[in-house]
Order: structure tokens, then sequence, then C-alpha cells
């Protein structure tokens, strides 16, 4: 059995999950006819969830998720609006985030874009993948603040190496010169090396257009478009229903 010194020297070590599961075994009598392998081990599991609970959360926390809760498990697949089910959970998986892939989601406003990007988003947290969460419109604003004050280093820095960025409202504004420029060199730099879901409500085939400078527009569009996943949500507005659900 551990001694107070025992138990002060794991929580100097941050060893907070075992110090706990021991406390618990102790006080229930759970433990008393383990084996010593079979007691470090329990301590062991408890330390691991804890620590991956807390990576979670600061994951979560640093993406600044707009629904926070939102998560694929909540998604209403009995509602109308055209989600391939299978497709919806083979992307939970993750595959296409090792694989530096993108994720495009369309549909009108109030389908719920926002939400299940947030979904997707948590669910990348979950598999240890850093996320931002950013509007369009903050982003531009970020961008511009930054060149004024000296940051637009490291902002570009974390725009390129997040692992999951995600843009929602995406074409919503006609862009600027520089702003195009800013968006050419965001997705350079994160083409096949880091994936990013964009949520609009303007069908692909309307992009080009809506970047507005040809060329820049073709070079945009070949970083995002070839090696996306697309999901099209139907149907009409949600926004009457509490909580938004995709």
């Amino acid at each position: 059995m551990l001694n107070n010194p025992t138990l002060d020297q794991m929580h100097a070590l941050g060893l907070a999950g075992m110090s706990a599961a021991w406390r618990e075994m102790t006080a229930q009598g759970s433990g008393e006819d383990l084996a010593r392998e079979e007691w470090l081990g329990l301590m062991l599991d408890r330390e691991m969830a804890v620590r991956a609970d807390r990576r979670l959360g600061n994951k979560l926390r640093s993406a600044r998720l707009r629904f926070a809760d939102a998560c694929i498990e909540d998604i209403d697949f009995t509602a109308h609006r055209g989600m391939d089910r299978r497709a919806i959970l083979s992307l939970a998986q993750g595959a296409w985030l090792k694989a530096h892939e993108n994720l495009i989601i369309t549909g009108q406003t109030g389908t719920g874009k926002t939400w299940l990007g947030c979904a997707f988003g948590r669910q990348a947290a979950r598999l240890d993948h850093p996320v931002l969460y950013m509007r369009m419109p903050r982003l531009f604003d970020a961008l511009a603040l930054a060149r004024l004050d000296g940051s637009f280093p490291r902002l570009a820095d974390r725009l390129a190496r997040v692992e999951l960025l995600i843009l929602d409202d995406w074409g919503t504004h006609s862009l600027s010169d520089q702003q195009r420029l800013d968006l050419l060199e965001i997705f350079e730099e994160r083409y096949r090396r880091k994936s990013t879901l964009i949520t609009a409500q303007l069908p692909v085939t309307a992009w080009h257009d809506m970047i507005g400078e040809p060329t820049i527009a073709d070079a945009i569009l070949d970083r995002i478009i070839h090696n996306a996943h697309r999901i099209t949500l139907e149907g009409d507005s949600m926004r009457k229903q509490k909580p938004p659900q995709a």
C-alpha cells in the first residue's frame, strides 16, 4: 500500500491520474485482492486516460470551434439533407487527415455546415490532430492586423502548420488583391502537407468567379479541390432547432 509521501511524490510529478486511482481503490477496497502488477496497471491506465482528456481539452481550447460541443455521434442521419452515413463515418476515421487531403462542405444557409465542420474538428482533435477554426472575415482581419503590428510571420506560420485548418463562411464576400494573394500563400504552404476544411454557401463551381483574378483563382483552386472530399447538405434552414445539428 502506498503511503502519503509516495502520494506527494505522485502529485509533484504530475501523476494526478495514478494518485486518484489509488485513492479510489483504497477507499472502495477494490484492490485488496490484486497483485502489485495489477495495481500498477490500473493506475497507469487511469493516468493515460487523464492525460488523454487533458490533451483533448487543450486542443479544443486552441481550436476555438464555434460549436465546441458538436460531435459526429450527434449527427441526425434521419434528416433529409443528402448525407451519406457511410461516407461521413468513414471520414470520421481520419484517414483523410493522415493523407493531408481536404474536406469541402457546401449547402444553403442554415443547413448545418458550420456545425458539421465543427464536429469534424472535434473528431480531429480526438484523433490527436491540432485544429484551428476561423471564419473567413476574421481570418482576413487577423492577417491585415498582423501586417500592422509585425506579427504576420508568426500568424502565417501558425496557419501553415496547424494540422486541420477550418475556414468557415467561404465566399461570402468578394476578395481584394491582397486577400487573394494571402489565400494563395496559405494554400501553397498547406498543399499536400496539411488538411483544410472549408464550409461555403456557394457551390464549388462558383468559386472561380468569387475569387476573381483568373490566374490566381486557378492556382488557389488547384491546391484545394482535386484532393478534396465533398459533402453537400440539402434541405431547409435548421436555425430554429436548438442545438443546431448536422
